[in-house]
């Protein structure tokens, strides 16, 4: 799954994704948790940068209690659940980022790691959104991201990962007129262990009560695990 990531550098999604300009003042987030407003980018005829939050709630709950429950929609089985099945037929996002962190288990302890590019540029999780209007009308927009299997990188600490879209793939991830999976299967695969990097941070990143660049100091682990 992907429990929490970053957003370090948000003035560079203006040339990532094509922007015009960022509609809102985004501030550097070190570690953004679920149900907390995030930006995603949505496809049309041109690209607009929102903010969401961030854990799926289907237009026809009753409530939004399951919100962080949602906030991962697997892969393999996206089109099929009934939670998922119609946002990922036609409201499909890109989740901006540009790390994301993953735990491994020694003992008692839960050790976390970020996982970038070697480059350091934004990335794209593969994401899914919808519209809820609550019991007082009030009108909620939220979203999850796609997970897949783990690449050989991510393996050593997870089974699974985000599914990451490729610059090159962003129009056909937002394309409103591919409704089905097969037109974007290709996908919805794990990433290339050859443009990342991955090494265990702090772990103040363990409580979302911190968000500050301290969560991204080297841990006391310093091999890249590949």
């Amino acid at each position: 799954m992907c429990g929490r990531y970053t957003l370090t550098s948000p003035d560079d999604l203006v040339h990532e994704f094509g922007l015009f300009e960022l509609p809102y003042d985004l501030k550097p987030r070190y570690n953004m948790a679920p149900t907390q407003e995030a930006p995603v980018v949505l496809g049309g005829a041109r690209r607009q940068l929102k903010l969401f939050r961030w854990g799926l709630v289907p237009a026809w709950a009753n409530d939004m209690k399951g919100a962080a429950r949602m906030i991962n929609a697997r892969a393999e089985t996206v089109h099929e659940k009934s939670s998922f099945r119609d946002a990922f037929a036609s409201r499909r996002c890109l989740v901006c980022t540009d790390g994301f962190y993953e735990w491994k288990r020694e003992g008692k302890s839960r050790l976390p790691y970020l996982m970038r590019r070697k480059s350091k540029q934004p990335i794209a999780f593969a994401g899914i959104w919808e519209r809820y209007v609550a019991h007082d009308d009030e009108v909620v927009h939220t979203f999850a991201a796609l997970t897949t299997d783990a690449n050989t990188m991510m393996s050593s600490i997870h089974h699974r990962m985000p599914v990451i879209v490729e610059p090159a793939d962003y129009d056909r991830w937002l394309d409103p007129g591919i409704t089905t999976r097969e037109g974007l299967e290709d996908l919805l695969r794990p990433a290339d262990d050859r443009e990342y990097e991955m090494f265990q941070v702090s772990e103040k990143v363990n409580s979302v009560a911190n968000d500050s660049a301290l969560c991204l100091r080297p841990g006391p682990d310093q091999q890249t695990l590949f």
